[in-house]
């Protein structure tokens, strides 16, 4: 696997631009299979995840064109198959996406269980609960394979007439499982209305894709949807809204380093509590929503900010339009550079946290109390290590924490961070970083006894 060899404590400097929000061109890519007609997609983000959605698609029939590094044409004029390939959605989350496509155009969809980060369990009863509520009928299978591992497919079938409108609950306000039901209610008859829906930006982004194909939609923006249904979808061309996840990546990477950085094409209107957390802990983001720009300014006294009566801040994340879990390690490590003391608690995933031994191998002072909460003491002097990428959001946080440090860092597995960033090691090089990306694995240049 490739490797970063990344050399801390370099100034950065000049403008970054944000390319487009992954998690919105994952589903409108699974959507994409509703039409026998063109679509085109513009602002998509050249990084694995796409990529593997776009293979998962090939392989199903449907026929992709590369405009350029960020267009892409797809067309499902006719579907071959209703099965996913096992190892390609063992590898990425977002394949569960085609299940609801898949129902609607072919009355089938066999998956597998998806794969993606580990960041602890992340359910798919909720996806079911939609399915099934729209009328599919869902079989498990559960079955050893060659190497004694357990794999289970689920079959869903729709029933004769296909998916009928309904009126669902969602036990979890789950971004996914959202997308799967608007996906799937835009395909049945009648009307469907979706409760505790997740409203996060790309959830609206796909709305407005599916809006574009035909589709009436009341109450984007909002938990209460309601999606009259369709059964002919027309060709559309679409444009991959900015990732607000990415913009908050670099304000992290800005404030952690010390660096000058104007980050350019955001959101401004999703962009609200990432500013204001990160102002918590004193990182300055002034955003200029006009020109849609982001300005931090270098070397500033970071400090992190009491609750009125000297309490110690907690920073918590939260459903849209509350501080998103994506950036929770960002801001993790950006936590270490400021002086003082503030809580970390990660509601949602039981995992995402224990990246943070390698911050702590480092030289941060972080104590981890359980799987959700760590307690940050600033500001502490980070030096280079070697240690591997656990998830596409720990793999920028250590990148960060790597540019940061003093010495050399060798951070393996980059894979992971491809997933989610594109080509960041040459965008980040042209502001001034040290990151050589080679496909060995290289000795440990601050303890050359460790391979």
């Amino acid at each position: 696997m490739g490797a970063f060899i990344v050399e801390g404590g370099v100034k950065l400097s000049g403008t970054i631009s944000v390319t487009g929000n992954k998690n919105e061109a994952l589903p409108v890519i699974a959507a994409a299979l509703l039409t026998d007609k063109p679509v085109r997609l513009t602002n998509v983000p050249d990084i694995g995840d796409v990529r593997s959605m776009l293979e998962i698609a090939s392989q199903l029939g449907v026929r992709i064109a590369q405009v350029n590094q960020n267009e892409c044409g797809i067309e499902a004029a006719t579907l071959s198959s209703s099965q996913l390939c096992g190892e390609l959605s063992n590898a990425i989350r977002a394949s569960v996406l085609f299940a609801s496509s898949l129902l609607v155009r072919t009355g089938k969809a066999v998956i597998t269980q998806p794969g993606g980060d580990h960041i602890g369990r992340r359910r798919l009863d909720t996806h079911f609960l939609v399915f099934k509520a729209l009328g599919a009928k869902l079989d498990v299978e559960r079955k050893v394979r060659s190497d004694v591992t357990w794999e289970t497919t689920y079959t869903l079938r729709t029933p004769k007439g296909g998916l009928k409108g309904a009126d669902i609950y969602l036990d979890e306000a789950s971004v996914t499982a959202t997308e799967n039901a608007l996906i799937a209610a835009a395909g049945a008859k009648g009307v469907t209305v979706i409760a505790n829906a997740a409203s996060e930006p790309h959830v609206q982004g796909l709305c407005r894709f599916l809006q574009a194909m035909g589709v009436e939609i009341e109450g984007v923006g909002s938990n209460l949807l309601k999606v009259h249904g369709r059964e002919s979808f027309s060709a559309v061309t679409h444009e991959i809204g900015s990732d607000f996840i990415e913009a908050g990546s670099f304000i992290g990477l800005a404030a952690a380093t010390g660096s000058d950085l104007l980050i350019d094409k955001i959101d401004p209107a999703a962009m609200r509590m990432i500013c204001y957390q990160f102002e918590r802990i004193g990182v300055v983001a002034k955003v200029n929503a006009e020109a849609r720009t982001i300005h931090v300014a270098a070397n500033q006294p970071m400090k992190i900010r009491k609750d009125l009566g000297g309490a110690i801040p907690r920073i918590e994340d939260s459903p849209w339009p509350g501080f998103p879990t994506d950036l929770m390690s960002i801001f993790l490590v950006c936590a270490t550079q400021s002086e003082g003391t503030c809580l970390i608690h990660e509601k949602m995933f039981e995992s995402r946290l224990f990246f943070v031994d390698k911050l702590i191998g480092m030289g941060a002072s972080i104590i981890l109390c359980d799987p959700h909460r760590a307690v940050i003491v600033g500001k502490s002097q980070l030096y280079g290590a070697t240690f591997s990428s656990p998830d596409i959001r720990a793999g920028m946080a250590l990148l960060i924490a790597a540019l940061a440090a003093e010495g050399k860092s060798v951070i393996n597995n980059i894979k992971q961070i491809d997933r989610g960033y594109q080509q960041i090691d040459t965008r980040l090089n042209a502001l001034g970083a040290k990151i050589v990306r080679t496909e060995a694995r290289r000795q440990d240049p601050v303890n050359p006894a460790n391979p």
